[in-house]
């Protein structure tokens, strides 16, 4: 089975730390395409370290292998991807981790530079957060599942997606849920 994992959320927000525990859990993300990790690698040239990820996709796609993607889903660049992955026959997998603030978000970011960790300036993120559900919801119809995590104190499961429609789970309810299900009857 071939399958392609998105681990999606806007910068701060737990994407790397959520990979972090999941690889410790599943077996399936194959292939793990961190840009950041890339670019960091690529002395710090966002533009080759996009560069690497992209042909590192290419490669996975082109020899029918799972891979997982971290991703601020902040362009059509995933749905470009996923259009190519489900033509190859890839399921489709996303996880979702978010945080209900802008602050805390950049809050999260401040830390890990402090502790040596790329920035990210601050526009690009106020940006992303606006815009944070934009792609997501364009996504979702071709995922064959999404969880999504609130990482307010730890990774909490909220939600999943399942046959077209949002299922809560458990009692806790992150504002950033709800505004996403207020903007789109999913």
């Amino acid at each position: 089975m071939k399958i392609y994992t998105i681990i999606g959320g806007v910068n701060g927000a737990g994407k790397s730390s959520l990979t972090g525990a999941l690889k410790s859990e599943r077996k399936d993300l194959g292939v793990i395409i961190d840009v950041d990790k890339i670019t960091a690698a690529a002395g710090g040239s966002a533009v080759k370290g996009g560069k690497i990820a992209v042909n590192k996709i290419d490669e996975c796609l082109e020899r029918g292998i799972c891979f997982t993607q971290e991703t601020t889903l902040s362009g059509q660049k995933t749905l470009h991807t996923i259009e190519r992955a489900r033509e190859a026959g890839y399921i489709i997998r996303l996880y979702y981790v978010g945080l209900d603030t802008l602050q805390e978000c950049i809050k999260r970011i401040d830390n890990r530079v402090s502790k040596g960790g790329h920035d990210i300036a601050r526009q690009d993120v106020a940006r992303r957060f606006e815009r944070r559900f934009d792609v997501l919801l364009k996504i979702l119809p071709y995922c064959d599942e999404a969880v999504f995590f609130d990482n307010d104190n730890g990774f909490a499961e909220v939600a999943e997606y399942v046959n077209g429609e949002v299922i809560l789970k458990g009692d806790y309810r992150p504002r950033w849920l709800l505004s996403l299900m207020e903007k789109e009857t999913i």
